[in-house]
């Protein structure tokens, strides 16, 4: 099996041979409505893959562990998903041991790019999980739909379609309270006719510095809020034209850095129309342009004793986009999309001193530091073989450009500033992507069966592109990266099972990938000494390696009884880099999770162990843009109960303790801890100790 994969010629055959199956009749399948999830237990420890590579959850119910309010966060429920810890909030979150742009995020049908060069602000951070309806992973290159690059996977965080029959209104809302002053409210409210609606979602939440299972301190106090504002017209049922938009800012101490975030503002507007049931060949349309404005600044003296000058950088993105999607019905067995999608964005920065000192940084002129731009055209069908077997196939093809703005880089500090020209300054480069895969789906008298073959091609993001250096010994030509990164082609098969009979439901999933030109940030890489230094400088540099990558989750329920209910999951990931001889930096050990659920009328309780395995395969100073592995790490179990009682259908409350015996325990992938005066320094950021929590929720109409 593994030797499809040794050539690259061959592997770009898999988007062309999609290309082929998804411009002819035998290509997509058509996009189905989604329906709310129905959930059969009150608190939510691990989602399960109920349909081929999808797993779909509701934000809006409590989970356990209890989440930050932030979509990485959230995600952590899901087997093979890993958050990176650096705080109380904005970890990156990581399926497979990918992270950043091997993983789209989308924010209703959106991109959200953040502003900071080390990745305060991943696109989860502006995402506030309750503000959406409905959630969605797509595992693996397995569909081409929502942008290219996607090697690991996309998630959407999706608000469902507004339609009122008749005059009337909804609200829906919810209250936590948890330790270390944790305290999050959130509120959805719409009201319309048939002609109609609007729509209106605040959030809020704060916290203070969580502990760890031995009582010390983490800097990681955060405090976020949102308003967003609909306003929908529906002549018909199946015709919608809607306009939103969001307003959004926060505040979050790190405790694996010197600098804080001091703001997140975020700005967003969109307009979308939907026509569906149309009749004949064109069944759908689908339109949709957004604007995203991302204002951030970190400093070192907002949130955190100042020992020394104080400093803050004002990095901000504009990020701008469109998609117009057909799905066209040309046969009663073949469902085909086709469609367009754009992107573009511009990043700039200033830096200087506090508020209201000589040097302010908002008195200081922004500088442009990089632009990008990507446009695509997507094509991917369904053909229905027979009643029980589909062939879904997909093909993208994206134009993408980038330009360097930066006119120089200071490698000095303090008093001694050392600016340096940029060898890359004012250069522009551009690459051609392809994207595609090829799928079989067989349905069984228990569940689904299906096998996959998807090619993902993806250029380098702002953060390997823009924010790090070359590696090589020549000071002068090494400095920008720019020039030296390939792009990064990753050739994948998936394959899996769901069944469900009498009291057993599961899943499996399993992958196997080769990547050739990996973009491998390595750290602490030695340079020669600059003008006026004595000793070589350790920079992060971006350099390009092959790769294989496999492994894959399943996860199994049992009904013991009609109260008792059982679950199992596990998810495991290998990778190896191929060039250097050794494991493939930021990988998370394996995982495990063993559960119970009791329902008894409007009662309910749960228990949740989670098992991680020591993680002794690890590439010291080597990962991604999200972080570098740092050693060795111990295995650990974590021990959580949690309860509930529903009212009727407009009530319920659920509480729950997590990490009930309160161990002290940090995850592999997490990032260092930092020197923050007044907090104990750890190799690893700590996660919290033992944690009270208490969710009520309402539903009104």
């Amino acid at each position: 099996m593994p030797h499809i994969f040794q050539y690259f010629p061959l592997a770009r055959l898999v988007p062309l041979l999609a290309c082929g199956c998804a411009l002819f009749p035998f290509t997509l399948s058509a996009e189905e409505t989604i329906n709310e999830t129905v959930l059969d237990t009150l608190v939510i420890t691990a989602p399960a893959m109920t349909k081929p590579l999808e797993v779909r959850f509701n934000p809006k119910a409590p989970q356990q562990p209890l989440p930050a309010n932030d979509g990485a966060s959230f995600l952590k429920t899901i087997p093979g998903m890993n958050v990176t810890r650096k705080g109380g909030t904005d970890g990156d979150p990581v399926f497979r041991g990918m992270a950043a742009s091997r993983l789209n995020i989308l924010s209703d049908g959106g991109q959200i790019l953040g502003g900071c060069g080390g990745r305060m602000d991943p696109p989860t951070a502006y995402i506030f999980p309750d503000a959406f309806d409905r959630v969605t992973l797509t595992k693996g290159p397995q569909t081409v739909l929502y942008g290219p690059g996607a090697s690991a996977g996309s998630v959407r965080f999706e608000r469902a379609p507004v339609y009122f029959a008749e005059p009337g209104w909804q609200a829906n809302g919810a209250v936590t309270f948890a330790s270390f002053d944790r305290r999050d409210a959130f509120l959805d409210a719409k009201a319309g006719s048939p002609f109609g609606y609007v729509q209106g979602i605040v959030t809020h939440a704060r916290s203070g510095d969580y502990t760890d299972g031995d009582g010390e301190r983490v800097h990681s106090r955060y405090e976020r809020h949102s308003a967003t504002a609909i306003l929908g017209w529906t002549p018909a049922l199946d015709t919608r034209l809607e306009f939103s938009s969001v307003r959004s800012d926060a505040r979050a101490a790190y405790a694996d850095r010197g600098m804080d975030g001091s703001l997140f503002k975020r700005e967003s507007y969109g307009l979308k129309f939907e026509k569906s049931a149309i009749g004949g060949v064109l069944d759908k349309v689908e339109a949709q342009v957004y604007y995203n404005y991302i204002d951030h600044v970190m400093d070192n003296y907002s949130l955190r004793q100042n020992a020394g000058m104080a400093m803050a950088s004002n990095p901000d993105r504009r990020t701008t986009g469109g998609r117009l999607a057909l799905t066209l019905d040309p046969h009663e067995r073949l469902r085909w999309i086709v469609g367009l999608d754009w992107q573009g964005n511009r990043h700039t920065g200033r830096s200087g001193g506090r508020r209201g000192a000589a040097n302010d940084y908002r008195a200081q002129e922004r500088a442009e530091n990089a632009r990008f731009a990507q446009h695509g055209l997507f094509s991917e069908a369904t053909w229905q073989v027979a009643v029980d077997e589909r062939l879904v196939a997909g093909f993208r093809i994206d134009g993408w450009k980038a330009k360097d703005n930066r006119q120089s880089f200071n490698l000095g500090s303090g008093m001694m500033p050392d600016n340096r020209p940029n060898p890359t300054a004012g250069e522009t480069r551009r690459m051609r992507l392809y994207n595609g895969f090829i799928r079989y789906e067989r349905d069984l008298a228990i569940g689904a069966a299906y096998a996959g073959l998807g090619h993902s091609e993806r250029a380098p993001d702002f953060w390997e592109l823009i924010n790090k250096e070359a590696a090589g010994q020549d000071n002068a030509t090494s400095l920008s990266v720019f020039n030296a990164l390939d792009m990064e082609k990753t050739t994948q098969i998936d394959v899996g099972l769901t069944w469900k009979t009498g009291p057993w439901q599961g899943f499996v999933s399993a992958f196997y990938g080769k990547i050739n030109d990996y973009i491998l940030i390595q750290g602490r890489y030695r340079k020669p000494a600059l003008m006026m230094m004595t000793s070589p400088r350790l920079v992060t540099v971006a350099r390009n390696i092959d790769a294989t990558v496999w492994g894959g989750e399943a996860g199994v329920h049992y009904r013991f009884s009609p109260n008792w209910k059982g679950m199992a999951s596990l998810a495991h990931v290998h990778g190896e880099n191929d060039t250097d001889g050794h494991a493939l930096g930021q990988m998370p050990p394996l995982e495990g999770r063993l559960g119970v659920d009791w329902e008894s009328g409007p009662w309910s309780a749960g228990a949740l162990l989670r098992l991680a395995a020591r993680q002794s395969r690890y590439a010291l100073n080597e990962g991604n843009i999200v972080g570098q592995d740092l050693g060795k790490t111990a295995g650990f179990g974590v021990f959580s109960i949690n309860g509930g009682y529903r009212w009727n259908k407009t009530a319920s409350i659920a509480f729950g303790v997590d990490n009930l015996f309160d161990k002290t325990y940090a995850e592999a992938i997490s990032k260092s801890g930092a020197l923050v005066q007044g907090y104990e320094q750890t190799l690893r950021v700590n996660e919290p100790g033992r944690t009270f929590w208490l969710k009520a929720q309402f539903a009104l109409e």
